[in-house]
């Protein structure tokens, strides 16, 4: 679930990093203060990295998992439940037990109500969980953003990229664990509370 979760921020991300620095930051001039060479400067994050390591998205990735285990839970106990249901329909198909047409056609509807509602409620479900990803990633999102546009107004690079888009650099660019740890501080320093996603509610599963 984590990878599937991050390969996507992991895309998603690199527009953000890039915007960030870009359209928002103060850019160099051309000739920069101190020994290094003129030009653009470039850093780069390795966005897996950050993933594992910040707190608020490791918080995120448990909430998540949980509503997955949540979810797989309520379809397979739904799902056993049908099983059950058509097992004793064919059951009575086979013993002859339907004294009628009429009670052998409102058994096989209530089977196939019951398969239709199985179905709904794994869509919605899913829907639901999809939600919740994209919410949580777009927060996740958000947070790099507004967290490098303060970063780099001291920095002042020209660009800063995904490790992943990139085929080669330098290690001398890594920002990553810089960005980490500017992170988890400010994480902290707010109390937890501003970006931590809402518990996940097992609520809509119970009344099934």
């Amino acid at each position: 679930m984590k990878k599937n979760v991050f390969r996507v921020l992991s895309v998603a991300a690199v527009g953000a990093l890039m915007a960030s620095c870009n359209n928002q930051s103060p850019k160099m001039d051309a000739s920069p203060a101190g020994d290094e060479p003129a030009g653009m400067r470039i850093a780069f994050v390795e966005i897996d990295s950050l993933t594992s390591q910040y707190e608020y998205a490791k918080l995120m990735n448990d909430s998540l998992e949980k509503k997955r285990a949540n979810l797989t839970n309520t379809l397979t106990r739904k799902g056993k439940e049908f099983e059950s249901s058509y097992a004793n329909f064919q059951q009575k198909v086979q013993n002859n037990g339907f004294t009628s047409r009429e009670q052998f056609e409102n058994a096989q509807a209530a089977l196939q109500r019951e398969q239709n509602n199985l179905t709904a409620l794994q869509a919605r479900l899913e829907n639901e969980l999809a939600g919740e990803q994209a919410k949580f990633l777009k927060a996740l999102q958000d947070s790099l953003d507004n967290f490098l546009t303060v970063y780099n107004a001291d920095k002042k690079y020209d660009m800063i990229v995904n490790k992943a888009a990139v085929l080669f650099a330098d290690q001398k660019y890594d920002i990553t664990q810089d960005v980490i740890n500017g992170l988890n501080k400010r994480y902290k320093k707010d109390g937890a509370k501003a970006e931590a996603p809402a518990k996940v509610s097992s609520k809509s599963s119970k009344k099934e």
